[in-house]
């Protein structure tokens, strides 16, 4: 009917189309149709009859409107031109097919030749009508669990503890399948109308099958772009339950062709507990599983929970001595003393780190809650509003993540816990059972002077490293002089270290008072005085006890995590930024990029001239027009006209943008990890999937239907024949029936 739709309307350009496409892809107006022709079974819908074809047409109206002389005119075809386009298009298809088939006997004859005379390949056998119909009944499976993933829809409606004993519910997918079924599929109908009710149309095997299918085409998306682009970095965010197993999320860095650093999501990494076998695992499925080869790897960074950090270093530390490239850096997305922080091999500082994302957690999901918190800190700073102020607008965002955040708690502690302690306290109604038991356990854990002691030794510590790293998170310019400032920022954390007597009694002091300001007791850990009992001669006092518990670990740790994350390599190629047009101008045109760019050397293109073509681009630069800016960015440098002048730089550049510690310029090119937040906060533990997961994150990736459903074929030929005996089956009941 599309066919006889296209003839009458005189549209040459369509009738090589296939009635599906014409169907899927083409629309006709309803003036086209006789009155007749139409059947409106409700105001909202309109119905063609079977035999409905066009017959109106009006190719002059454009001619008396004004308005139309604008527009693309069709032009109306005579039937002799209508008789040359149908000619000329079959004998383009002749000749089409004229040199396929010369190509498939040249191929056959040197299959011959290679083969010893036998032949390699078999002819293509065209699909009979039950292959035809088993395709198109999985590419609708494929539809429904692309569907399910895109809207975040859990296979699973209801758990077996929900439902009594002998009552059978649907899950969602059989549910979406009768749906379809309903509304007209008849594909779908037909293999299921002899199917018993209670029957899954599809077992839970079957759906995981397929749903990993899905996963794999649409992660070699992405996968075939990162390919294309060669050099890639592998970032992971902090581990996730899925399901009641733990996972690592793995994200990949990259610029596309357009020139855009990229960041995407490419899956989930089951976590294992021993970090040697974590290492082997990670690298097997980057590599074998996934595809990815990883001599192109230049960078590596890893988000992770405290009480993580030391497993994920192993697995830093296996590639490192496998591919020297990979450099490990921080990631730009997490403030590097929050980073230090987890890291930290000490109990006490993950409890306290855990508390505070819980009362920030507390605090956030509840605005009436946060009222309260404003209300409590404008009667503590009465005299200071500027300071209340600006601790209230620091409450409402997600202040964990702030690189001043121990400054932040210490600031806010005496408000937190009064308001805690009012909630908590209060017989009213207003606060419902949640609330007030959760307020009660954080309030108690805010007061615990090991708690308030930890965060203060926190504040300080850390203090020398805030400036530095606000700066790795700040502008081109601000990281490559931050990193020239990292022997600064050691000497002072060492000369800490050396004097930690003296700066360890005033970090006690604080603590102490502010414990007062609380009304909280000063003494050792519990844990401590019970290992202790009975030892008389014990004369630890709490301020000796946190120096050599707390104080000195910290420290020792923190150098030494500097070190190894800011490596020689990675100094270097920092150093190298000084190839960004602004960083040139702030050191007067006076760079040496050859030196440090020799990590890169075998990444470029041309690296016999690159010492020529640099002195070239610096020369562009010094002697630019006065209306000209520098480019202040990786980004913008890349996307100069005239790059492409400038191989060798673009390359340098291009490896230097996709360092995990250098953050992504245009935030829409960022969007991989903020679907990844948001697909786990908006789904309940239980129900998530990693499978559903990389559909949802990835939903605007383009699906090959095809692609699935002949990959499911190739994979599972045995279920593909079973469901044909099945239909075969069930037409034989049909027509003895």
């Amino acid at each position: 009917r599309c066919q006889r739709w296209v003839e009458n309307c005189r549209r040459a350009d369509l009738e090589d189309k296939t009635p599906d496409q014409l169907n899927k892809h083409y629309r006709l107006c309803a003036k086209h149709f006789e009155t007749s022709m139409i059947c409106r079974s409700s105001p909202y819908r309109t119905v063609l009859r079977d035999n409905a074809v066009p017959t109106i047409f009006d190719l002059t109206s454009h001619l008396n409107n004004p308005h139309s002389r604008h527009r693309k005119r069709i032009k109306e075809l005579s039937e002799d031109e209508i008789r040359m386009l149908k000619q000329q298009k079959i004998d383009e298809a002749f000749e089409r097919e004229q040199a396929t088939q010369e190509l498939k006997e040249n191929n056959e004859q040197n299959a011959v030749l290679e083969g010893g005379g036998e032949e390699q390949e078999e002819k293509a056998v065209p699909l009979t009508l039950e292959e035809r119909e088993n395709k198109d009944y999985l590419k609708s499976l494929f539809e429904i669990l692309i569907l399910m993933g895109r809207q975040n829809i859990p296979l699973d409606c209801h758990s077996v503890d929900e439902l009594p004993e002998g009552i059978f519910t649907s899950d969602n997918f059989q549910t979406l399948l009768e749906y379809r079924i309903n509304a007209g599929d008849e594909i779908l109908r037909k293999r299921f109308e002899m199917t018993a009710v209670n029957l899954e149309y599809c077992s839970k095997t079957q759906q995981k099958q397929m749903l990993e299918i899905c996963e794999n085409c649409v992660r070699e998306e992405t996968l075939r772009e990162v390919r294309d682009s060669h050099f890639f970095s592998i970032v992971t965010d902090e581990v996730v339950d899925i399901a009641g197993e733990e996972h690592l999320p793995v994200l990949v860095r990259f610029v596309d062709d357009s020139h855009n650093l990229r960041e995407e999501f490419i899956g989930f990494l089951p976590y294992e507990a021993d970090p040697e076998i974590l290492a082997v695992k990670f690298l097997t499925t980057i590599t074998e599983k996934w595809g990815l080869n990883m001599e192109y790897c230049r960078g590596q960074a890893y988000i992770v929970s405290s009480g993580f950090a030391s497993k994920m270093k192993v697995v830093a530390t296996r590639l490192l001595e496998k591919y020297p490239q990979a450099v490990y850096t921080l990631c730009s997305s997490c403030a590097l003393n929050l980073w230090l922080a987890k890291s930290v091999p000490v109990v006490g500082v993950s409890i306290a780190l855990g508390t505070i994302e819980e009362v920030c957690c507390l605090f956030n999901q509840s605005p009436q809650l946060l009222v309260e918190l404003d209300n409590t800190i404008s009667d503590l700073f009465q005299n200071n509003k500027v300071k209340a102020n600006e601790l209230k607008e620091i409450c409402r965002s997600h202040w964990t993540g702030r690189h001043d955040t121990f400054e932040v708690l210490v600031d806010l502690m005496q408000a937190l816990v009064l308001c805690l302690d009012a909630v908590s306290s209060d017989s009213s109604v207003r606060w419902n059972n949640f609330i007030v038991s959760r307020a009660f356990v954080l309030s108690s854990a805010l007061t615990d002077f090991d708690f308030i002691v930890t965060v203060v030794i926190l504040k300080n510590v850390l203090a020398f490293t805030r400036a530095f790293g606000k700066n790795l998170q700040g502008q081109t310019s601000d990281v490559f002089f931050a990193a020239s400032s990292l022997t600064a920022v050691l000497h002072s954390l060492n000369e800490v270290l050396e004097n930690i007597e003296v700066y360890h009694e005033f970090w006690f002091e604080e603590a102490t008072n502010l414990a007062t300001k609380l009304d909280v007791q000063i003494k050792l850990p519990g844990k401590f005085r019970r290992a202790q009992h009975g030892n008389l001669d014990s004369e630890v006092t709490s301020e000796n006890y946190y120096k050599d518990i707390l104080s000195i670990p910290t420290l020792e740790h923190i150098i030494q995590e500097l070190k190894d994350i800011f490596s020689e390599k990675h100094l270097k190629a920092l150093k190298c930024l000084s190839l960004v047009p602004s960083v040139m101008g702030q050191l007067k045109f006076n760079t040496s990029e050859e030196h440090h760019a020799d990590m890169y050397k075998n990444d470029l293109p041309n690296p016999d001239t690159l010492s020529a073509e640099l002195h070239c681009w610096r020369i562009k630069w010094k002697h630019r027009g006065k209306d000209i800016e520098l480019p202040a960015t990786i980004y913008e440098a890349l996307h100069l006209p005239d790059i492409k002048y400038f191989p060798n730089v673009y390359a340098l550049l291009k490896v230097l943008c996709i360092l995990p510690v250098m953050k992504v310029e245009n935030e829409k090119y960022e969007v991989g990890r903020r679907r990844l937040k948001a697909y786990l906060k908006n789904t309940l533990t239980a129900q998530r999937s990693s499978n559903l997961a990389l559909l949802n994150i990835n939903f605007d990736i383009k699906h090959d239907l095809d692609l699935m459903v002949d990959t499911y074929i190739k994979l599972y030929p045995e279920k593909v024949e079973f469901q044909d005996f099945i239909t075969s089956n069930n037409s034989e009941v049909t027509g003895n029936a």
